[in-house]
């Protein structure tokens, strides 16, 4: 496997969260091949897309919030090829004509239940025509473009890059072999490493400035800081505030999760860059890896298991451990933090990640003494490995009534008056 492939599909610059950024990113593409003046806009996505996209703040949107919002607004943003960057072309006038959207009623969003993997389909209809755009699988994945219902030819580099092949092949790899990827890891790929991990430290030293005095100024030890820098990252990219993140895995969170802590943790214990930029190579692909098993936009909260499992990973060799204590940290995170629930992308997920990372702490520092949880124990599964697999069955199977219960009360709350 080619880290720099890796990096190009699943490490991505994100402005604002990546699930209303595709939205919008799909609706400009449905714009753009009608243009004039804008009637309607109306989607269908799946169910988890609406979920977390339902209370998400929108960059550069004057603290905007939401589905319909992300919608009317990417209808009338001038340049798809932004992708999710987009929302960096927002200004006043489309914000005008998008509340007038609104107001008119003419921004419409239905969930189809029958979707379970992403899928963003989005109609512009103007005084010239109607475009669509459908984009599946991940955020930035056109697979079809039409005018007034002919389908329109496309480039279609991004559809076969990235059709999860990549994914299943780092799901496929035994910890020691993900563990020789990281180690192995080209110049360039270590600069975009410590470029991506710079970004998310800029938004996570900023979120500090969101919050109240003592939160800021009682920081306890150095694991402490560590989690409340995520969480204040976390909240400030789920507020809207324009910074750009470096995702992973399809999500800025899951960025910030697994990065943050590894580069202060590095510094701190003065770990040489290279050992800090491998710990960070594996901690993205094992971030990977469990998404593959929970799925891109799960059921549980992709920051506390994903993110969360691949920090415990770059911290165990950080602190120079093996795949025997990797698999160790893994069963002692899935014992721990699995089942917590994903109910949308919001402010509150920021408190979730301070949960993560404390947890993953935990769990790696265990496994560095040879402490792990038993496969006596519920789930936890004979090696990290089984316990992941075990980690997606409850996610995909366990957890299905479950995801929706939860989107039907944020459905009802957003109808209630």
């Amino acid at each position: 496997m080619r880290f720099e492939s890796y990096l190009d599909q699943e490490c991505r610059p994100a402005l604002g969260c990546t699930e209303p950024a595709c939205i919008a990113f799909a609706a400009a593409n449905a714009t753009e091949l009608v243009r004039g003046s804008i009637r309607s806009v109306r989607l269908t996505c799946d169910p988890r897309i609406y979920k977390y996209c339902y209370a998400v703040g929108i960059p550069h949107s004057d603290h905007r919030i939401g589905i319909r919002w992300s919608l009317a607004i990417g209808a009338l943003l001038p340049d798809p090829s932004a992708r999710l960057q987009c929302f960096r072309q927002i200004t006043p006038e489309i914000l005008r004509q998008a509340q007038s959207l609104l107001d008119l009623g003419a921004v419409t969003v239905e969930v189809d239940p029958a979707k379970t993997a992403l899928y963003v389909d989005c109609s512009v209809t103007s005084d010239r025509g109607l475009g669509r755009a459908v984009i599946e699988q991940n955020h930035t994945r056109l697979t079809r473009l039409e005018r007034d219902g002919v389908e329109v030819p496309f480039e279609t580099s991004e559809a076969s890059a990235h059709d999860g092949a990549l994914a299943r092949e780092i799901a496929a790899l035994p910890f020691r072999d993900l563990i020789a990827v990281a180690q192995a890891i080209s110049l360039q790929d270590r600069l975009r490493l410590r470029e991506g991990a710079e970004l998310n430290l800029a938004i996570a030293r900023h979120g500090l400035s969101l919050f109240p005095a003592p939160f800021r100024t009682r920081m306890g030890d150095d694991i402490s800081r560590s989690s409340r820098l995520v969480c204040a990252g976390v909240y400030a990219r789920m507020s809207g505030e324009d910074f750009v993140v470096m995702s992973v895995a399809g999500s800025g969170n899951k960025g910030i999760v697994c990065t943050v802590p590894l580069v202060l943790w590095g510094h701190e214990i003065g770990a040489p860059q290279e050992r800090i930029d491998e710990a960070l190579a594996l901690a993205c692909l094992v971030t990977s890896l469990t998404t593959e098993h929970l799925g891109t936009l799960s059921a549980v909260c992709g920051c506390s298991n994903a993110a969360g499992i691949g920090l415990a990973a770059g911290l165990v060799l950080l602190e120079g451990g093996s795949d025997r204590e990797i698999s160790l940290a893994i069963n002692n995170m899935v014992g721990n933090v699995t089942g917590m629930v994903c109910d949308g992308a919001k402010m509150g997920c920021a408190l979730k990640t301070m949960t993560a990372v404390d947890a993953a702490f935990r769990a790696a520092t265990l496994a560095m003494c040879g402490v792990g949880i038993p496969v006596s124990d519920g789930i936890v599964g004979s090696d990290g490995s089984a316990s992941l697999a075990n980690m997606g069955r409850i996610a995909n199977l366990g957890m299905v009534s479950v995801d929706r219960e939860i989107l039907s009360i944020m459905t009802e709350k957003m109808q209630s008056p």
